[in-house]
Order: structure tokens, then C-alpha cells, then sequence
């Protein structure tokens, strides 16, 4: 039941969706285009008075510490019912909700913190929050609901209720464009019916977030309720890590929603979807600080204790290397997340390249941190927490760390559509005034217009990019040992524009499909980004915390390194024989490889086909009882 649409028609419906004006500046849209807009982000935003956020965090460390046992989550993989009934009682599930609805009203810089404490506590439960808050019903009624959504449906998810956001479909994932499930007119609503795969708190949400086709009208988001006549949860979905995730297959089968459950007007669910998570990418980043921070502190004891060939492991260089990317890189993480969410709290600047940024960064980086852990720890780093404790050995949760991570690189967007995505953003101010000299569906008229406003913009454009502030020897003196770097992220914007500039002469309308170009383009300036946050942080820091400069050109010499690579392999790569390989390999070419091995037994489809119609599966929701009186 799948949409049947062409490649061309799918992105059109992604381009369709994307925000297409800039109405606030940008650093990352700014960096990408080699102006290096250091006065945006320096001093960094204010995130103004916190002493309710303060002591908010100062309650939920107790409760988390005292109450909340993420060893049995992960052995059981089930978050008990009196954790649900704990966090409601903390207001955890309204901790993004204004308090005029019954929330605590939190900054995004605190919701944040908070999201840290609790992974570090159980990610799953983190996810679990985040999920509701950050997609769920929360954040895209605060944007795009009425008074009356607001009114009925803010105040029950911040008691406790929770909230889903249902996209995914068997067939669909980053391609919406496909997606099956329909919301039909009828009397008074609409009728959906659909399949929805890996809906994250599917199995306990009383409260739905659907995007559903409506006919001739497009993708619609809707507000369901979880227990309407005709929902079926038909799994509950097990994975690699986050073990306690209540994640469903949902099947609709003529469930009637009233039309005042629209949010945001018909056909406007995937600008809603992409614009809610221009702030709710922000959690994950959260959760890879926290695992950050939780792999410096095993790295830091274990290493300093575990002796070997006479010396502490630590003191070993191979492993000091280690050690040491590990703390840079956390303190990396946790500055440019708290950038970000300054500058969402602030309401000044977009924030849409900046938080997919560090989305992108973080699960890369934080994936990295967890699998050097590993290593350190050596053979109790593959070994679980608890035959770690049934040895009598202090429990450390290494494998863990790693496995609950490794879905923040497919969560709410994969690497490989981040890429795809910030790059259609970097190049946007290109393809705004040069767009059509590409299109192959633009007449001459057209591309002799666009060829005049494109040499205009060029002739003021590209001489901007020869010289900067960071060939001067003095440049950014003020941030003292850091000066070198601002200086280097200063010349390497404009090199990196300079890049994109050249790549879209030689190859035009083509550069969409040069993926590994683009995604190179998009680390450099991820990489780019963290240095400048770094750097600011250290510096506003300098007086009450001089160790976080020693952090700060630690990461930027690290960062300076991988960047300085990435830039080589812009030109220098195996790109086009990798395509070429690749496609001999799905031609069964070289299927020689995959002989002498045993596979498991089975025929079924890779990916598995629905029909519409009632459930023929026992509905396995669970339901939250109330909390004993």
C-alpha cells in the first residue's frame, strides 16, 4: 500500500517541506557561505535567571540517584511503572510544556542538562522522555497548535500521559514521499488507515502524533488518541541497545479523528515534522554528553588504577591518546550542545543548520568516545555490567554505553540524510540565485535570468573569500592561545565555500549526487562549528575554569587534523570506483565472497508488505496503571 512515486517527485516533496526562508542570521548557514560570523555566537546567548531550573535538576539528581535502577531496566527490559509514576510526579513529562499548561516551562538549555542526567541514569529512559517531548505532542502543538489543541491536550501530557510520533511506515523512512497511510474525509474528521513501524513509545502512548495522506491534499498532521477504536499495537520491538524503549508496529484501521485534531493546517505535516525537529534534534546530542561524560569518568579511574608492565595503563601512550580524545572530544560535545541551546533559547538566531550539526556531530563522535572505552577497558570492556558485579568486580556498563548509542546515528535522520540534508541548506544561497541555470525544466528565459542574478552575486560574492581576519598574525588576539584556531576555522570557511563553489561549476545539477562530496563538506563544517564553540566557551570560562583552554586547543588540534584530511579527500578519493564496485556487487558479480559461510534459514521479505484492514494480532499495549493512593 505503499505510495508508488518517481525519484523526481520524491524530492520535490522533501523540497517542498524544507523552510525556504531565512528571516533570522545563521552561523552555520553564514560558515558554510566562508563568512565567519564570530560576533552571532560571541559572548554566547544568555539563557537568563534558572533558580526554579537550578533546583528542578538539584530534585530530579536525587530522585534519579535514589530511586531509579538502570541496571534492572536493562536486565528487564521494562521501565517499571512506579519510574512513570516518579517522573510525572517531578513534572519530567511536562518539563518542555509552558507552565500556563502545566509544565515547567524549561529552557532548552535545561531541558538538556536534564536529558544528561537521566541517560546517564538509562538512556532508554531518557529516550522515553525525549521522544514525548521533543516529537511528541508537546513540541509541535507549542508551534503550529490552536488555543483549544493546546488547552485539551498540553495539560494531560505534562501530568504524565505519554506521546508518540508516528512516521515511519514497513516501507517508508527518510523517503515520505512513499508514505501509505491515509487519512480519508468523512463527516465531521477523517479516517485513518495505515501501518506505522518503530514508533517510539508506541506501546504506552495515550496520545498519538500521525502523519497520514490525506487525498489531494497532502501529508496532514494529526492529534489521535491512543485508545480510539480501531489501534492496534501488534509488536513491541526489540533492539541492540536501549533495551527498555516501549517501541511499536501500530496498525489503524478505520479510526475516526475529529477534524479539530488537524495541527497546523491539511498538508503541512512534513514542514511540521522538519521544523519541530529543528530544536527536538537537540535531546540526542543530550544523551551522547551524557555517555560522554559517563566514558571520561570509567576511562579516568579504570585507567589510573589498572597497572601493567610496571606503569599505570594510562601513563601508557597508546592508551593516553585515548584518554585524551575522549575528554576533549566530551568537552566538545557538551560546549557546542549548550551553545545550540542558547541560541534556541534565544529566539534571535535560526538555529535549523546549527542543531542538525550538532546532532551529526555528537552521535559520530559520542559512538567513537564509547568504542575507545571499550578498548581501554580491554576484555571487561566487552563484558556486561553484571557478570562485571557477579565477579565482584565494580559494574561498569562499557557495552552498554556503546550499543545504546549506535541508534543516535539512525535516530530522527542517519548520518547519510544529515549529510544530505545540511548541504541542502549550505548550498542553498547557490541554488537561490543559480538554481535555474542548472534545472533542466527551465527554459532559456529562464536561465539567462538566472544567469544575470547569478554574476551579480558572484561578483560580490567570490572576492570575499580571497582574503580574512585569519591571515592576520593578530587576528581574534583577544581569545589568547585559542587566537591560532579562530584564525584557522576563519581561513578554512572560506576554503570550504570556496570548495562548494567549485564543486557545483565542475559538476552542476550532478552534485546532488555526489554524496561523498557533499557529506565531506558538511563534516568539515561540523568540525568547524565545534572548534568555534569550543573556543567561545573556553574563553567566557577563562576566569572561574583556566583548564577548559587546555581542553579547548586540545580538541581544536584534533579537530584541525581531521578537518585538514577531510579537505584532501574532497578531491582525493575512491567515490566514483566505490559507485561503480558497489553496483557490481548488487549484479551478483562478486557473490564468490559469499561463499563458505552458513546463513540462517528463510525466505521472508526483507521488508515486510501490509494491507489495510482490522488487526489479525493480539493488541500488546501497555497501560500505566495509577499511582497507588
Amino acid at each position: 500500500m505503499t505510495a508508488d512515486v518517481s525519484e523526481k517527485q520524491a524530492r520535490q516533496t522533501a523540497e517542498a517541506a524544507r523552510e525556504s526562508e531565512w528571516r533570522k542570521p545563521s552561523f552555520g548557514k553564514e560558515l558554510f557561505l566562508g563568512r565567519f560570523r564570530l560576533d552571532l555566537i560571541d559572548p554566547p546567548p544568555e539563557s537568563g535567571p534558572t533558580p526554579d531550573a537550578d533546583e528542578y535538576l538539584a530534585k530530579l539528581d536525587a530522585y534519579l540517584r535514589n530511586e531509579v535502577d538502570g541496571a534492572l531496566i536493562e536486565r528487564e527490559a521494562r521501565i517499571p511503572d512506579e519510574v512513570f509514576h516518579g517522573l510525572a510526579k517531578l513534572g519530567a513529562f511536562g518539563m518542555k510544556i509552558d507552565k500556563d499548561y502545566g509544565g515547567l516551562g524549561l529552557s532548552n538549555l535545561h531541558y538538556c542538562k536534564a536529558l544528561t542526567l537521566i541517560g546517564s541514569v538509562n538512556a532508554a529512559t531518557a529516550a522515553l522522555l525525549s521522544a514525548h517531548q521533543s516529537i511528541g505532542v508537546p513540541q509541535p502543538l507549542k508551534l503550529f497548535g490552536t488555543p483549544e489543541q493546546k488547552k485539551a491536550f498540553l495539560p494531560r501530557v505534562a501530568k504524565g500521559e505519554v506521546s508518540a510520533f508516528l512516521l515511519t511506515e514497513p516501507d517508508v523512512g527518510s523517503d515520505p514521499a512513499r508514505l501509505g497511510t491515509t487519512a480519508e474525509p468523512v463527516e465531521g474528521g477523517f479516517r485513518l488507515n495505515g501501518v506505522k513501524l518503530w514508533a517510539t513509545n508506541g506501546t504506552v502512548a495515550t496520545l498519538l502524533v500521525v502523519m497520514a495522506r490525506v487525498p489531494d491534499r497532502g501529508i496532514t498532521a494529526f492529534v489521535v488518541e491512543g485508545d480510539s477504536e480501531g489501534i492496534t499495537v501488534e509488536r513491541r520491538n526489540a533492539f541492540l541497545g536501549l533495551r527498555g524503549l516501549e517501541n511499536s508496529v501500530t496498525r489503524f484501521h478505520d479510526v475516526f479523528v475529529p477534524e479539530e485534531n488537524v495541527i497546523g493546517g491539511l498538508g503541512k505535516g512534513l514542514r511540521i515534522a522538519l521544523t519541530t525537529l529543528n530544536t527536538g534534534r537537540l535531546s540526542l546530542p543530550a544523551m551522547c554528553v551524557g555517555a560522554g561524560k559517563r566514558s571520561l569518568a570509567i576511562a579516568r579511574e579504570w585507567a589510573g588504577e589498572r597497572v601493567q608492565w610496571g606503569r599505570p595503563v594510562g601513563e601508557h601512550e597508546a592508551v593516553a591518546k585515548k584518554i585524551a580524545f575522549i575528554a576533549a572530544t566530551t568537552y566538545a560535545m557538551e560546549s557546542t550542545l549548550d551553545l545550540c541551546c542558547r541560541i534556541a533559547d534565544d529566539h534571535r538566531n535560526d538555529i535549523r543548520i546549527e542543531a542538525a550539526l550538532i546532532k551529526l556531530f555528537a552521535s559520530e563522535m559520542a559512538y567513537q568516545v564509547a568504542d575507545e572505552l571499550i578498548q581501554i577497558r580491554g576484555g571487561r570492556g566487552y563484558e556486561t555490567s553484571d557478570s562485571l558485579t557477579a565477579r565482584g568486580e565494580r559494574p561498569a556498563e562499557a557495552e552498554q554505553i556503546l550499543r545504546d548509542l549506535r541508534i543516535n546515528r539512525i535516530f530522527e535522520g542517519s548520518t547519510e540524510i544529515m549529510h544530505l540534508l545540511i548541504a541542502r541548506e549550505a548550498v542553498d544561497a547557490h541554488l537561490s540565485v543559480a538554481g535555474d541555470i542548472i534545472d533542466p525544466e527551465v527554459g532559456l528565459g529562464g536561465k539567462a535570468r538566472a544567469g544575470a542574478r547569478a554574476g551579480a552575486f558572484y561578483a560580490r560574492w567570490l572576492p570575499t573569500l580571497a582574503v580574512g581576519k585569519g591571515q592576520n598574525p593578530s587576528g581574534y588576539g583577544e581569545f589568547a592561545l585559542l587566537a591560532t584556531h579562530l584564525r584557522y576555522v576563519e581561513r578554512a570557511s572560506r576554503k570550504l565555500a570556496r570548495s562548494t563553489f567549485y564543486a557545483m561549476s565542475r559538476w552542476q545539477g550532478k552534485l546532488e549526487r555526489k554524496q561523498g562530496f557533499l557529506g565531506r563538506i558538511v563534516d568539515i563544517g561540523a568540525e568547524l562549528f565545534a572548534m568555534s564553540a569550543v573556543c567561545v566557551r573556553a574563553n567566557a570560562e577563562r576566569a572561574h575554569r583556566p583548564e577548559g583552554v587546555q581542553l579547548a586547543d586540545l580538541f581544536c588540534r584534533q579537530a584541525r587534523l581531521r578537518a585538514d584530511a577531510l579537505f584532501a579527500a574532497l578531491w582525493d578519493n575512491t567515490d566514483t570506483l566505490d559507485v561503480k564496485a558497489a553496483k557490481r556487487v548488487l549484479a551478483g558479480n562478486y557473490a564468490f565472497l559469499e561463499e563458505g559461510v552458513i546463513a540462517p534459514p528463510g525466505d521472508a521479505a526483507w521488508v515486510a508488505a501490509w494491507q489495510p484492514g482490522p488487526a489479525t494480532v493480539a493488541d500488546v499495549r501497555r497501560r500505566i496503571p495509577p499511582p497507588p493512593a
